[in-house]
C-alpha cells in the first residue's frame, strides 16, 4: 500500500505509461514480455507538494532549535520513529539537506555529506541555477541516482555487516 511501479525492465514509469509510452497494465497483461523485473516505490512528488513539505520541515527545524535545552542547538539533526529515521544536515550557509531511512540504515551522515558534495559541484557551479530554485540540471540527477544507489546496496546495516 501506498508504493507505485517505478520501472520496468530498467524503463521508467510515468503514471500508467511506461517511458516509450506504452501502458503498464497491458504490458503486463501479455504474456510475451515475460519475465519482467519491476521496480516499486513511493510515488513521486509534485513541486507543490515537495514545496509544502520543505516549509512544513523548516517551521519544524526552527521552532526545534528554539525548544532545545542544548544552548545554541542549531535544530533537528536525526528525528527517529519506530518505522524511519529523519536524518537533516544543515550546512554554515543554511541549506538543508533531509534524507528519510530505515531505522537500521547505517552510513547516513556520509551520503547527506555526498548529497552536499554532488550539490556544490553541480548545481551551484552551473550557471543556470538560481539559488532557492528547484535544481534543473541532468548531471545533478544522475549523480544523486548513482549515490542513492550505492547507499541502498550498501543495505540496512551498511557495508560490512
Amino acid at each position: 500500500v501506498g508504493h507505485a511501479v517505478l520501472a520496468i525492465n530498467g524503463a521508467e514509469v510515468n503514471g500508467r505509461l511506461t517511458a516509450d509510452g506504452k501502458d503498464v497494465l497491458e504490458f503486463l497483461g501479455n504474456p510475451a514480455n515475460y519475465p519482467v523485473s519491476i521496480r516499486f516505490g513511493r510515488h513521486r512528488l509534485s513541486s507543490n507538494e515537495k514545496l509544502m513539505l520543505a516549509s512544513m520541515f523548516h517551521s519544524l527545524f526552527a521552532i526545534g532549535s528554539q525548544l532545545s535545552p542544548e544552548v545554541g542547538s542549531s535544530g533537528i539533526e536525526m528525528l527517529e520513529t519506530d518505522t524511519f529515521k529523519l536524518h537533516c544536515f544543515q550546512t554554515l550557509t543554511g541549506i538543508k539537506f533531509v534524507v528519510l531511512a530505515d531505522p537500521r540504515q547505517a552510513g547516513i551522515d556520509a551520503l547527506l555529506r555526498k548529497i552536499y558534495e554532488i550539490y556544490s559541484d553541480f548545481a551551484l557551479k552551473n550557471p543556470f541555477y538560481s539559488l532557492e530554485m528547484p535544481i534543473r540540471c541532468e548531471l545533478f540527477d544522475q549523480n544523486l541516482k548513482l549515490a542513492l544507489e550505492v547507499a541502498e546496496k550498501a543495505g540496512p546495516f551498511g557495508p560490512g555487516s
